[in-house]
């Protein structure tokens, strides 16, 4: 799992820029642009790595049908890759915690009954952003794209460890309404792929809050169109 950045326990100025992004001056801006650019590049880079696989199961099949075991372990591999790929992202969504753990105090004030009763079951707040529906745990989140199909892991935290639980989720989220493109900017992304692939190495407890993102994501494409 890679370092997560951190943020201040921040005063919620709408729209303000978060000041952790200027300690990450580098980076370019994450706005709807750079993320399609990040799914094309992952896309490409699996497919890079995945085809050789496929070509040469076959190619050994087709040479010598007594090497189809040897042409198993290529397919073997060809779907292995993907999976570990999908395993680091949804490292992010561990939980050091139980989910119902002590007071939720800020997170419930900050939450509509629908989200905090997702929050209550899985430990996790569902939030609909401009580029796209999150997903915030203590640890990092997640981004589902348009129709729900694509989703992307960040690893991000808070800069104080003694905080509970639901405070560290209560900051992200206060952070993240406050500066999106900064939030995404700031955090460190861990994955991006088929929503499928990822969701079969969730945490258990994890998984209803990703299917109501990208139940979500479905309403609000729908919505558009």
């Amino acid at each position: 799992m890679p370092t997560a950045e951190g943020l201040e326990q921040l005063p919620y100025e709408p729209g303000a820029r978060l000041p952790e992004v200027s300690e990450v001056w580098w980076r370019t801006p994450v706005d709807d642009e750079r993320l399609r650019r990040i799914e094309w590049l992952a896309a490409s880079y699996t497919t890079v790595y995945v085809v050789p696989f496929f070509v040469m199961a076959f190619v050994l099949v087709a040479i010598e049908p007594l090497l189809a075991f040897v042409s198993a372990l290529c397919l073997l591999h060809a779907w292995v890759i993907p999976e570990l790929f999908a395993h680091r992202g949804s490292r992010v969504m561990v939980g050091s915690r139980s989910v119902d753990e002590g007071s939720r105090g800020l997170l419930a004030d900050l939450l509509d009954r629908r989200a905090a009763a997702v929050e209550a079951a899985t430990g996790a707040v569902v939030e609909p952003g401009r580029l796209g529906v999150w997903v915030i745990a203590e640890r990092g989140a997640l981004l589902v794209r348009r129709r729900g199909r694509r989703v992307h892991a960040f690893c991000v935290g808070v800069k104080e460890p003694d905080l509970p639980r639901a405070e560290r989720v209560a900051h992200l989220l206060l952070a993240l309404r406050q500066d999106e493109t900064g939030f995404a900017t700031v955090a460190n992304h861990a994955f991006t792929g088929a929503t499928w692939r990822l969701r079969r190495r969730l945490p258990r407890e994890r998984v209803p809050a990703l299917d109501a993102a990208v139940s979500e994501s479905r309403r609000l494409s729908a919505q558009r169109h």
